[in-house]
């Protein structure tokens, strides 16, 4: 095992067990929410997993240690210092953990930390991906690149809605990664069920993800799966509303001159901003729909 790796003694036994283990990323703890919702909205997904057969383990750096799995008090940790948690990428974890450093992950390092702990399936929002105006500014997501390369079941709502969906999928291709629409033959865009792009292939039921996962992961293809899971109808925001605040932030960022890492919380906090709040219960309401199909997918390729 990883020298700096923690696993908390609960996911430890149930990896050990067999039983099925759900990831969570801890930057929607720190960067995606205000205290205390975003504690709340946590303990909540954990609970979910939990009721639909699988145990949460919720992953972070804490004092320069890679936790997969953290303790409630942990989160409450995470979730009042905010965003003074780095947001940790693949590049920042060295600097972290020599430095005995405290950092939320991101997809990327959910993923890396999730696979070292031997967790296979992991329930996001949305991923990152290639930002507009990416042709110009080279701005694109490590989470395209780290889904290229590390095989874990990366469960969303899709690509955010505020990046440009076309080149992300493109991307994705081009690393091999299979993209899967749950119950969908298009990929939802975050906020709405509609982006008008495509998926590689539809899958209707956890089984059978798990199914085609597990073939993937015997065939020794070192690539992630991306499923992409619509948010819930009722709780899907109308489209025009939705993209005219995402255009109002995107030029805002621009003007402001925001780039790297700073540029999906700060579009994020605008759209939020921009729709009184609407955004923000939409994307609570999708992680719960996301850890719920998660949690059934791995409890399926347990068996």
């Amino acid at each position: 095992m990883n020298k700096f790796l923690d696993i908390s003694p609960e996911v430890k036994d149930a990896l050990e067990a067999g039983k099925p283990v759900v990831a969570l990323e801890s930057t929607i703890i720190s960067h995606g929410m205000p205290y205390p919702q975003n504690v709340e909205t946590a303990l909540n997904v954990e609970r979910i997993i939990r009721d639909n057969g699988a145990v949460p383990a919720t992953i972070a750096i804490i004092g320069g240690r890679l936790k997969a799995g953290l303790s409630p008090e942990e989160i409450e940790y995470v979730g009042k210092n905010g965003a003074k948690v780095v947001k940790a990428s693949r590049r920042d974890l060295p600097v972290l953990v020599a430095r005995g450093a405290d950092g939320a992950t991101t997809v990327t390092t959910t993923m890396i930390i999730a696979h070292m702990a031997g967790i296979k399936v992991f329930a996001t929002g949305g991923i990152g991906g290639v930002h507009r105006g990416a042709e110009t500014t080279m701005d694109i997501s490590a989470d395209l690149e780290e889904l290229g390369q590390t095989p874990v079941m990366v469960v969303c709502a899709g690509a955010k809605s505020i990046l440009d969906i076309g080149l992300t999928l493109e991307y994705l291709e081009t690393k091999g990664v299979p993209v899967i629409g749950f119950g969908t033959s298009e990929l939802p865009a975050f906020y709405t069920r509609h982006s008008g792009f495509g998926v590689d292939y539809r899958i209707d039921t956890p089984e059978e993800l798990a199914a085609a996962f597990a073939a993937q992961r015997e065939m020794g293809l070192q690539a992630g799966m991306l499923v992409a899971n619509p948010i819930p109808e009722e709780y899907s925001m109308d489209e025009e509303l939705i993209n005219s605040a995402i255009a109002k932030a995107v030029a805002e960022s621009e003007e402001l001159g925001i780039h790297g890492k700073a540029t999906t919380p700060f579009l994020l906090a605008k759209v939020k901003e921009l729709t009184g709040g609407d955004s923000l219960d939409s994307n609570i309401q999708l992680v719960y729909n996301n850890a719920r199909l998660a949690a059934r997918t791995a409890a399926a390729l347990c068996k």
